[in-house]
Formats: structure tokens, C-alpha cells, sequence
């Protein structure tokens, strides 16, 4: 049995917080995709914290550039990137407005929506698969760099928003490494997660990628 959930959506102060307030609270909220074949709803269950530019595994810690000028932006704004030449990842800008910070959103169950969502995800082998995983998130939602820089904060009409949801209790939230994350920046325990959830990724460390000779 799917329970009720709150249906409000989240202030923009609520995103106007530090990054490593944010990252945990936004387990357990709904995020709503509009595509133009209808809504995709997602109960986001595993996020990870980027510090922007204290922090080596931030897309911002060298500063800003024109691919990452929406983390600088004003909190509550999709931040989307390409990556691998193939995938796009979601985040989420926190933080006050000048001082880059993002929540990646890693992993969620898809609780509207699912006949659109296995429609992207045709690999999928089970519902909990559809969004187990960044990349797969963003394709699920059907997310590109188009969506970058939207406010999940502009009410209705707007192509993605965050309601409360069902927080989850803090017993239930851990924290470890963030995947794939190397250098200094594997140091961090910033990846949160609902313990025991079946849509959560598994971890898996930062392989150095090899030089070609």
C-alpha cells in the first residue's frame, strides 16, 4: 500500500540551506517530471551532496563556467549535465544565490507514471529498476540538458517540481562515499540513502580511467 503523501511544494528557503542540510531531507519527497505524454512522479530515495567550490568532486570547484553557471544560480534550479557522451544526470542547486552547491539525485521509486517511464526504460527488468541510478533517473523523467537551469520552484506550469512527501525518519537515513568519486574528494561519507530500499544503486568506487598509449 502506497502511503499518503503531502502535496505541497517545497519553498524555495527550503533549498536556501546548506548542502549537507538539504542532501538527507530530500529523501522521501515526491518529484514531479510534466512531459508532454503526461506526469512521471519519483519518491526519491538516494541523493549525494556536492559543496561546489570547497569541494574537489563538485563540477564548480575550479569556479564558474558556462556548464556549470546554473549551481551558481538562485536555489531551487535543475542543474543538468551530459556525461560519458551519453547519460544526463539531475541535480538540484542549494544554497544561497553566488556560492555554488548541488544535490545529485541518484535514485528514486517511480510512483506515477510508470508506463511512460518503461517506455524510456525498456532495458529495465523491474519496476524498482526504472530509476535505480542516476542516468537511468534522468532517462526515466525523460531529462536532458533542455531542463537545465528550470526552477522547481515556479509553481504550476512548471516542468519539474519537488513536493513534501513523505520525509523519512532520520533512523532510517545512511551515509557513505559518494560513487565514483576520486581524489580528495572520495574522502567525503556525503551519499545518502534509505536504508533497505530495493530502488537504491549500489556503490561502486572511482576506477581510474586508463590513458590511451
Amino acid at each position: 500500500m502506497i502511503e499518503c503523501t503531502d502535496r505541497t511544494p517545497l519553498p524555495r528557503h527550503f533549498f536556501d540551506r546548506p548542502v549537507l542540510e538539504v542532501a538527507p531531507d530530500l529523501l522521501g519527497r515526491t518529484l514531479v517530471r510534466i512531459t508532454d505524454d503526461g506526469p512521471i512522479e519519483l519518491r526519491l530515495t538516494e541523493v549525494e551532496a556536492y559543496a561546489g567550490e570547497v569541494d574537489p568532486g563538485s563540477h564548480a570547484f575550479r569556479g564558474r563556467t558556462a556548464r556549470n553557471a546554473v549551481m551558481f544560480g538562485p536555489p531551487g534550479h535543475a542543474y543538468v549535465y551530459f556525461t560519458y557522451g551519453m547519460w544526463h544526470c539531475l541535480n538540484l542547486v542549494v544554497g544561497p544565490e553566488g556560492r555554488a552547491g548541488g544535490v545529485l539525485l541518484r535514485a528514486g521509486e517511480i510512483r506515477v507514471g510508470h508506463e511512460l517511464a518503461r517506455k524510456r526504460r525498456t532495458s529495465a527488468r523491474h519496476d524498482r529498476e526504472l530509476a535505480k541510478g542516476p542516468a537511468r533517473l534522468a532517462t526515466a523523467l525523460d531529462v536532458d540538458r533542455t531542463l537545465d537551469g528550470t526552477d522547481a520552484c515556479a509553481g504550476p506550469g512548471s516542468p519539474l517540481s519537488v513536493l513534501t512527501g513523505s520525509p523519512v525518519a532520520a533512523d532510517r537515513v545512511r551515509s557513505g562515499p559518494r560513487t565514483g568519486v576520486g581524489g580528495d574528494g572520495a574522502v567525503h561519507p556525503w551519499r545518502f540513502w534509505i536504508d533497505g530500499d530495493p530502488t537504491v544503486s549500489p556503490y561502486r568506487a572511482h576506477v581510474p580511467r586508463r590513458r590511451k598509449s
